[in-house]
């Protein structure tokens, strides 16, 4: 989902903290769902509530999908997937994904302080897979190359739930 985001529920922000394991900051929409309905991107204000500037719009939360994202960057993976930007059109389409998530980022809010940072190591490095993917998961397959790569390869499926409480963010006892 692209910004403008639907503020998201109070049922959707108790998802995301269960899923952190801390509370949830400065989230401003559920960017991307697990099958079951619940969060697995959120999209995060620009700026935190305590001011502080926050590049990450897109925030992996699901906690089957950060995981297994965490394992694949363990693997080395990181390195190989930055070969792939020797190809031109990879290197390309990898820099026009930095200008979407900057244009996805600026319509919420501009922050000088991280104009032209995007996340992830784009556009020139592959830095944090966790990013890159929850940009591919919220902009949907085609944008980001490496991010769709890194999902290519892990464990985890956008299309199978993991979730301890499937459907735990759109059950109204939860509001």
């Amino acid at each position: 989902m692209r910004p403008p985001f639907p503020p998201p529920s109070a049922a959707e922000i108790a998802v995301v903290s269960t899923q952190l394991g801390r509370p949830a900051r400065g989230v401003i929409g559920i960017a991307a769902r697990c099958v079951c309905g619940n969060p697995t991107v959120v999209a995060t204000s620009p700026r935190l509530p305590d001011g502080t500037p926050f590049p990450t719009l897109y925030y992996l939360s699901h906690p089957a999908a950060t995981a297994a994202i965490s394992t694949l960057e363990a693997t080395g993976v990181m390195a190989e997937l930055a070969t792939e930007l020797q190809d031109a059109d990879t290197a390309s389409a990898y820099r026009a994904a930095h200008v979407a998530y900057l244009a996805d980022r600026d319509a919420v809010e501009v922050i000088d302080e991280i104009a032209g940072y995007s996340a992830g190591g784009m556009p020139d490095r592959v830095k944090c897979l966790h990013a890159l993917a929850g940009h591919a998961l919220a902009a949907g397959p085609g944008l980001n190359p490496i991010g769709d790569r890194a999902l290519e390869l892990c464990a985890w499926s956008p299309e199978r739930c993991e979730c301890a409480e499937p459907g735990a963010a759109s059950t109204p006892a939860a509001e």
